[in-house]
Order: C-alpha cells, then sequence, then structure tokens
C-alpha cells in the first residue's frame, strides 16, 4: 500500500495565535497531530513539544535498521512515545510558571503495508472514509462523550451541549495517562482525517464527509474543509492532515 499525504492548519478567525501543531513523515507512515490548552504561549508549547517529540521518537525507532516485525512491538512504541511526550511536557510546566497547567491533546497514526496503528488522548479526532461512508474511529475523551456512553443524552445532544471540551485525557494533565493503541485494517481508496476540534466543533460529520466524498486532491479537501469552519465561525485554530491509500504499484 502507498500512502499520500497533506496537512494544512489555520488559526481560525477568533484566537490570537494557533496552538495546533502537526508533523507527519511520509517516509516512515507516521503522522502526529495535537491541540494546545493553556494560558499565554503555553498551549502552543505544548501542543508543539508533543508533536516534535512524539513524532521524533517513533522515526527513530522506525528508521532503525532493526525493523520492528511484530504489531504489538509497534502499539508499545507508539504508547511510550507518548507518555515520554506527556512527562515532558509535565517537567516543563514545573520550570516555568508561564507555562503552569499547560497541556495539549494528540492524535497519533502509523501507517505500515495494509495497518494503520492509531492511538490519542482528548478530542482531536481520526475518521475514516471508505466507499462513500464516513466512520469516526477514535473517541472523544470528554465529560460528554462519557454521558453518551452512559446513555444520559445522545450523540446527536452532544453536539450542541455546553461543556464539550472539558476533557478526561490529555498530556500535561498527570503523571499516569491511560492510552489504548488500536490497529486497524487498511483498504485501497481509504480516505483519513486527522482533526483538531476546531474542524469538528463548527462541522458536522455530514459537511465533513460530503466534502471528502467530493475531494479529488488532498490540498484543496484540506483548503475547503479549513474554509467551512471559518465560514460557520471559525472559534478556534483548525488543523487538519488528510491520508489517501491507494495500492502499491505492480512493475
Amino acid at each position: 500500500m502507498n500512502y499520500a499525504y497533506y496537512a494544512q492548519t489555520d488559526p481560525g478567525l477568533t484566537r490570537p495565535n494557533n496552538e495546533d501543531s502537526f508533523l507527519f513523515d511520509d517516509k516512515f507512515g507516521v503522522a502526529v497531530l495535537a491541540d494546545g490548552m493553556g494560558g499565554y504561549s503555553a498551549g502552543e508549547v505544548a501542543s508543539s513539544m508533543a508533536a516534535t517529540s512524539i513524532a521524533a521518537e517513533v522515526t527513530r525507532v522506525l528508521s532503525r535498521s532493526e525493523p520492528l516485525n511484530q504489531a504489538d512491538e509497534l502499539c508499545r512504541l507508539l504508547a511510550r512515545s507518548v507518555d515520554k511526550a506527556n512527562q515532558e511536557i509535565l517537567r516543563a510546566a514545573a520550570g516555568k510558571p508561564n507555562y503552569k497547567g499547560m497541556g495539549t491533546t494528540v492524535v497519533v497514526g502509523v501507517f505500515r503495508g495494509d495497518q494503520f496503528f492509531l492511538t490519542h488522548a482528548g478530542d482531536s479526532r481520526c475518521y475514516r472514509l471508505r466507499a462513500g461512508v464516513l466512520l469516526q474511529i477514535t473517541k472523544d475523551h470528554s465529560m460528554l462523550q462519557e454521558q453518551v456512553d452512559a446513555g444520559l443524552i445522545t450523540r446527536a445532544h452532544a453536539a450542541h451541549a455546553p461543556g464539550r471540551n472539558f476533557l478526561t485525557r490529555a498530556l500535561g494533565v498527570g503523571s499516569i495517562l491511560p492510552l489504548e493503541v488500536n490497529i486497524h485494517p487498511v483498504e485501497a481508496g481509504d480516505l483519513y482525517l486527522m482533526c483538531s476540534d476546531g474542524l469538528t466543533d463548527m462541522v458536522d460529520d455530514a459537511s465533513i464527509a460530503s466534502l471528502m466524498k467530493q475531494a479529488t486532491d488532498l490540498s484543496r479537501c484540506a483548503s475547503t474543509l479549513i474554509h467551512l469552519a471559518n465560514a460557520k465561525g471559525g472559534r478556534d485554530n483548525v488543523t487538519v492532515i488528510l491520508i489517501q491509500a491507494v495500492d502499491a504499484c505492480v512493475f
């Protein structure tokens, strides 16, 4: 399987700075997106630290001459890399008053052959468009999502309920960060979207699906998604990473 990548970020219409960060490495199939939180520039610092640390650690191991041969080894690598970034953010926050309370969400994916290894913390999301059907393959770590899971409110009500950004997991919050790493099979034609909540708070899933189904160019699709988020208010920074799976070339 071959993959094409494209990423774009925008500060939105109301925020003075952009606290989102992203990195991807198409050679090793690594993509990281982080959405920072905290006063002053702290959120920007936390998200940049997370994206840089996680991408560097994962690519460092994947670039070694002895490749990872087992899926569980890669799962452990992802979990270890996110935990390492969490500890680095906590140490930085403890060392500088301006960084106190900073944190960040994160969503991390690694594409290896026809498998997609995915982990996340917070409400930054990953979607998959397959055969015209959009599926959210991450579940928000938020108070509202817990209420949905408990049957207290519906998913439709949660989309417009107050307090949707009260997170139950994020980097920089505590020294112990629960993580799950899931493995998803990839099919040729799949289109994956990683995004910050600056997109999903403004644009509903049906509209996202409609735009992605019309996509013929990743850069144009990313620009259109961001433009729509801003057209609907642009209350937050917006970042998207798009990954298209295509058949491997046969010679």
